[in-house]
């Protein structure tokens, strides 16, 4: 009878992760945890001596620090099943999970399911032909070599890519393999494992070529299987249920998805939220259950791109996740540099990144062209923007690993900011006031499309009081809606003064507040 060793990559929250290893294992099987190295050394500690006395559990000693689309991942992953291999000789599979992930049939159930058919589940398509990369970079995952993150340091990702086209450096794919690409949440067999293990031992040429390819989890298991084993062997399939929106990025389970996942010919599912507790437990409960009858009904993907193209009110099968996730989350803090000069919001901005304050971003909400990160196409424009930007910013919470985030936003923009401070995180404010001479107000006027080349004076003369004056009106509206936390920066303030307020609101050191207050040329034109 097959039994499984569950390889865990996770990075967070302690006691989920023992939580979910007890659960796993109480039905006989096995599980090998990797946590993330770059997670505290106490977290780890933790998770150590929760499952110390747990034989069925396993842990990587050698941690790694893991990375979106980088290798360290698929490193992490085969010191992981390096771990299962050695640790748990009567497992007969190795099954890829997460820390998201839940079972959404019993384990025996599960053992049927394998034992049925001797095969391995992965996904293996053709990289080039099949379609699977909807947008995107595709060859340049491979044919370029990657040594930098693009989350964490676009700007020289893509200057790096930028200088390998122009000096045609692109390469060629190992000789003989076939690129094969698919999802990363796989189920193979003992027999395959160890064929991977032995095909990287003996070929460091082609573990040299996948260590600087770009999201490497998604070709090298998926290529090595199709390279090393025969076709019929393999079931080109996940055995974990996942959908992901219009927007690319993973729908999220809740409470009342229990009877939905049931019902898909699937052993897990991806992701279940952190908030739904209720679904947690029925699910780990159903893993121990020796329940054997499920009706299968297999309409997941239907039912989701049905309901969430239409949009709908209740509870059942709930609205898209980032319209369902009503909070930005109540452990989170928002700062908001408000400024109508753009450049001098976005100078402070830079100084916080330079100082290492807080994540800071630009104006994300009025300009189409700030940096961003890849959000799945939520951030491509303006309007996507603003229409799910609750959404985006809990996108940006969760892809930046941070709970404290800073924007720029223009003072027109009241409404939103109103919004902001109707969630239940924590929201501060710092208005940046400047004075503005008459060439900045007729610049401005000239932005928004105010004025044209041809415009007459006089029209000017009798335009620009108004500017002014709306340059006013948008500050005081704010100052006086009796937002709590609202704080100002005043131009031509002392440094010392500016310091005190910057530490207030940034919540750092005096020596870092006082750096910040001699940010250079913070309120030049």
């Amino acid at each position: 009878m097959a039994k499984i060793a569950f390889i865990l990559l996770c990075h967070k929250d302690p006691e989920a992760v023992i939580r979910q290893a007890e659960g796993l294992t109480k039905a006989g099987d096995y599980v090998a945890i990797h946590f993330d190295a770059r997670s505290p050394g106490q977290a780890y500690a933790a998770i150590e001596a929760g499952l110390r006395d747990n034989p069925n559990v396993a842990l990587v000693r050698k941690r790694i620090k893991c990375g979106w689309g980088e290798w360290s991942l698929v490193r992490a992953t085969l010191a992981t099943i390096e771990t299962a291999i050695d640790a748990f000789p009567r497992a007969t599979h190795l099954y890829m999970l997460s820390g998201d992930c839940r079972p959404i049939k019993s384990a025996e159930h599960a053992r049927a399911m394998l034992d049925a058919r001797d095969a391995d589940y992965i996904e293996s398509f053709d990289y080039f032909t099949s379609g699977w990369i909807k947008t995107g970079m595709k060859e340049e995952r491979l044919i370029y070599r990657h040594y930098v993150n693009e989350r964490t340091n676009k700007r020289a990702f893509y200057a790096m890519l930028a200088a390998q086209k122009a000096l045609k450096l692109d390469r060629a794919i190992p000789e003989g393999i076939d690129m094969m690409i698919g999802s990363q949440w796989w189920c193979l067999r003992r027999g395959t494992i160890e064929r991977i293990l032995a095909f990287c031992r003996k070929n460091r040429a082609v573990m040299r070529f996948f260590a600087t390819t770009w999201i490497p989890d998604e070709t090298f298991f998926q290529t090595l299987v199709r390279h090393l084993v025969p076709r019929a062997e393999i079931e080109s399939r996940t055995l974990t249920f996942l959908m992901f929106t219009d927007y690319g990025m993973p729908a999220t389970f809740y409470d009342d998805h229990y009877d939905l996942l049931l019902s898909q010919d699937f052993l897990f599912a991806r992701k279940i939220s952190p908030e739904a507790e209720e679904l947690k437990e029925r699910l780990e409960s159903l893993w121990t259950s020796g329940r054997t009858a499920f009706p299968i009904a297999g309409d997941g993907r239907r039912l989701f791109q049905f309901l969430t193209q239409r949009g709908r009110v209740g509870r059942r099968f709930a609205p898209r996740f980032w319209e369902r996730e009503s909070s930005l989350g109540r452990d989170r803090e928002l700062i908001v540099l408000v400024c109508k000069k753009y450049h001098v919001a976005k100078r402070l901005a830079e100084s916080l990144r330079q100082h290492q304050v807080i994540p800071a971003l630009d104006y994300i909400f009025n300009e189409d062209d700030s940096p961003m990160p890849d959000l799945g196409g939520i951030e491509t424009n303006l309007a996507k923007r603003h229409r799910h930007r609750r959404a985006m910013l809990r996108m940006l919470f969760r892809q930046m690993e941070t709970d404290r985030l800073a924007i720029c936003l223009d003072p027109a923009d009241f409404e939103l900011l109103e919004e902001f401070y109707a969630d239940r995180t924590t929201i501060r404010t710092l208005l940046v006031d400047c004075a503005y001479d008459e060439g900045y107000l007729r610049g401005h006027a000239q932005r928004i499309g105010l004025l044209g080349d041809q415009t007459p004076d006089a029209t000017i003369e009798r335009l620009m009081p108004t500017v002014a004056q709306d340059f006013v009106t948008e500050i005081t509206r704010i100052r006086e809606a009796d937002l709590p936390d609202i704080h100002r920066l005043v131009e031509g303030t002392p440094e010392a003064e500016m310091a005190t307020v910057l530490e207030t609101v940034f919540g750092t050191d005096r020596d870092t507040a006082e750096a910040l207050a001699r940010t250079p040329h913070l309120f030049d034109d």
